[in-house]
């Protein structure tokens, strides 16, 4: 796994042995890693692994339990305000006021960040751009889909002097189209406002394009590196397999229960190489009727770090994201 760089100042995220603890729950054990300048990079692992956490004390909703934090070389912990001009933000959770016109949520916005008149509606005409919404910047929130929403937030997030986005989980509840073309923006956006990019997700297939990735699971780091890197390091090829009937099932699943990585209804994964897929055939061929063999991915670097598959899992109690607001005086998150 990568190590963490020894000169934080040249990084836009520093972590250093972060940990936080909820009760008995360990939520982060000593997480260190950075974020380079200009990055797009992800931090992925399933719900309930750390991440919304992390986020909330990058962006000084939580203080950690030990470690250190710095934004753009500052300490969260110690210059909270400072940390939080550098920084834009979009929760899990809806911060939008729907009441408000498209453009009135992001006046708002530049008010409390106090980013000066011109200089905040030139923005604001430029973000309606890029994320193309100024069709729909005199229309109410509510009269918004979700995907638009998310847009919207993105667009809001940049309206102040902020280096740096960080993203929990933007592409929750959105149809594959839509996921698709946040990502667009958010590629575009790390290209013409060089900007840095730390995005959170459990969806294996979004993070292909990141120049990073992190796993993350049960808050500890697991691995971290181009994805590419990953695979050749800990992917594996896998065979899904149907059996013909229920006793070629169980025979198989006896034969290579060191190879099964999954069995879902009469469904096998298992673990193959060039040398199992020849004598598995010589021995089982006549007894499925289907097999497909995977090339290493980030799934089966999941599931090599982790022996399981990445699924989503019931997420805990929602953190009051809205605290972020209450502590520095502000409407918006």
């Amino acid at each position: 796994m990568a190590q963490p760089d020894p000169a934080p100042s040249a990084d836009a995220i520093h972590l250093n042995a972060i940990s936080k603890r909820y009760g008995r729950t360990l939520a982060l054990d000593a997480v260190s890693f950075n974020v380079r300048d200009q990055e797009l990079f992800a931090l992925l692992g399933p719900n309930g692994a750390g991440k919304t956490t992390l986020l909330h004390i990058l962006c000084t909703i939580l203080r950690p339990d030990s470690g250190t934090a710095l934004i753009d070389g500052i300490d969260v912990a110690k210059n909270p305000l400072e940390a939080r001009q550098r920084l834009g933000i979009v929760f899990q959770e809806p911060s939008l006021d729907d009441r408000l016109t498209v453009r009135e949520n992001l006046e708002l916005h530049g008010l409390v960040y106090g980013v000066p008149r011109k200089l905040r509606r030139q923005r604001i005409e430029e973000m309606l751009a890029l994320v193309e919404l100024s069709d729909w910047a005199s229309k109410p929130v509510r009269a918004l889909s979700s995907g638009m929403k998310r847009r919207l937030e993105i667009a809001r997030a940049l309206i102040h002097d902020s280096r740096i986005l960080l993203l929990d989980e933007p592409t929750v509840g959105l149809d594959a189209q839509t996921r698709d073309r946040i990502w667009a923006y958010l590629r575009r956006l790390r290209a013409e406002r060089d900007i840095t990019v730390l995005v959170t997700t459990h969806y294996i297939e979004e993070v292909e394009d990141c120049d990073r990735v992190c796993i993350i699971d049960s808050g500890k780091v697991l691995a971290l590196d181009t994805p590419e890197a990953l695979k050749r390091a800990h992917g594996q090829s896998l065979v899904r397999l149907t059996p013909t009937a229920e006793a070629d099932l169980e025979a198989i699943t006896a034969r290579y229960q060191d190879r099964l990585t999954a069995r879902k209804g009469n469904e096998l994964t298992l673990v193959s190489d060039d040398a199992f897929i020849t004598a598995f055939l010589a021995e089982f061929g006549t007894r499925i009727t289907a097999l497909k063999v995977e090339v290493p991915s980030l799934e089966t670097v999941f599931l090599t770090l982790t022996g399981r598959e990445l699924r989503d899992r019931a997420a805990g109690a929602r953190e009051q994201t809205l605290a972020f607001g209450k502590r520095g005086g502000e409407h918006t998150r």
